[in-house]
């Protein structure tokens, strides 16, 4: 299966993990060694109740016995859709109250990003230095890394870049700027929280030259922070919400969320402003149902901020520089990425999964199922404090 897997099957990076799966449970995945591995990631960030969840595993299966594609996005009323974008509004402050499914992150910020075309009329997009938004072009083009984008310019034009809870960059903000697109925390930067009501001053300048605010939510989103969204923590509502990843429950997914009269317009001027043939795919949307459910009427998301607290109490060593983020989103920062590299790789031998962020080398994830125990989180930090000892002996 290796020789197949790199023959027949494209990779991303010249040297992938290359972990044979059996099958994952709970807070653990199984190779094909029967050896299991501790889950510090969760599909970064896409399983938020662990792995095969019974819960999701039987809205899936009762779905699938009911009825599967039967016609693009929009036409038919489908209930997992349905209800789905109903339980969102429901938990989402006005005016976020219509919900556009798709199939992946990426593809919501490309419709969220063209909504805002369409709202204001301008072409001006404002982003932030080392966003990561997703990697289909137009997403591409609101990445602020440009070593991961030259090779594929020209991308779209008219967008510019401030710096992440710099007030004064915000001046950059003009009449002539359509929409401005942040992550609500940083991530692939290194998990950077907004600071000193940044967001609130970025909510502020948009309201007063017009242009809307979009919030990409598709990793702090879903309860992960301890809140359903993560800008819940700093008192600023965008006008569109973009989530994604956990959404889905582990399966594919992605959403994009405004006001009525925002999302109409993608239904005129011109008609099928933004179509998808598989979004809002019913089995799909009742994974994600099962899970939003599950996160919302459970305690899961006052337990990740006591999870939260857990984690930092047992990561203390003098190689842990800072333990950056929010609730379990949480990232290990160190002082090279040849450490960061040593504690990922010398971790899954001892069973242990931790992963990279995209931007920040010295950064380790740490993005584990919400449903993690206590015991869980206390076997995996020792093992992380296991290796940074063995790594420190050798220094």
């Amino acid at each position: 299966m290796t020789q197949d897997f790199f023959k027949y099957q494209a990779q991303t990076t010249p040297h992938p993990l290359a972990m044979e799966i059996s099958h994952a449970r709970g807070s653990y995945i199984y190779d094909t060694n029967k050896k299991a591995y501790l889950d510090f990631v969760a599909g970064v960030s896409a399983c938020p109740l662990g792995h095969n969840h019974p819960k999701v595993v039987g809205a899936i299966k009762e779905q699938l016995d009911k009825y599967m594609h039967v016609m693009v996005y929009g036409e038919y009323i489908q209930k997992p859709a349905v209800a789905l974008a109903k339980l969102l509004a429901d938990n989402l402050p006005e005016p976020l109250e219509k919900t556009y499914l798709t199939n992946s992150g990426t593809e919501a910020i490309e419709g969220a990003l063209k909504l805002a075309k369409r709202a204001t009329g301008r072409s001006e997009i404002i982003a932030a230095n080392k966003a990561y938004h997703g990697n289909t072009m137009g997403s591409m083009s609101v990445m602020g890394f440009e070593a991961r984008k030259q090779a594929f310019r020209p991308l779209l034009p008219d967008v510019k870049f401030i710096n992440f809870n710099d007030e004064k960059d915000l001046e950059c903000i003009t009449n002539k700027t359509a929409c401005v697109i942040l992550e609500t925390i940083q991530g692939g930067a290194g998990f950077i929280e907004p600071k000193n009501n940044y967001l609130q001053n970025v909510r502020k300048r948009c309201n007063k030259v017009g242009a809307l605010l979009i919030l990409d939510e598709i990793q702090p989103g879903m309860g992960r922070t301890g809140k359903l969204f993560g800008f819940e923590h700093y008192n600023c509502t965008p006008d569109i919400l973009v989530t994604g990843k956990a959404l889905g429950g582990g399966m594919p997914i992605g959403a994009f969320t405004a006001s009525g009269a925002l999302m109409d317009l993608l239904k005129d001027n011109p008609k099928l402003g933004h179509i998808t043939t598989f979004g809002g795919h019913p089995v799909i949307a009742a994974s994600a149902l099962a899970t939003l459910k599950e996160i919302t009427r459970s305690h899961l998301m006052a337990q990740a901020l006591e999870k939260e607290k857990l984690f930092r109490k047992l990561l203390a060593h003098p190689l842990i520089k800072e333990v950056r983020g929010k609730g379990l989103m949480l990232a290990i920062m160190t002082d090279s990425a040849e450490i960061t590299n040593a504690l990922i790789l010398k971790s899954q031998d001892k069973g242990l999964i931790l992963f990279w962020l995209l931007f920040e080398q010295k950064a380790v994830r740490i993005t584990p199922p919400l449903t993690i125990s206590e015991d869980e989180i206390i076997k995996g930090c020792t093992i992380i404090l296991e290796v940074l000892d063995s790594i420190k002996q050798q220094q």
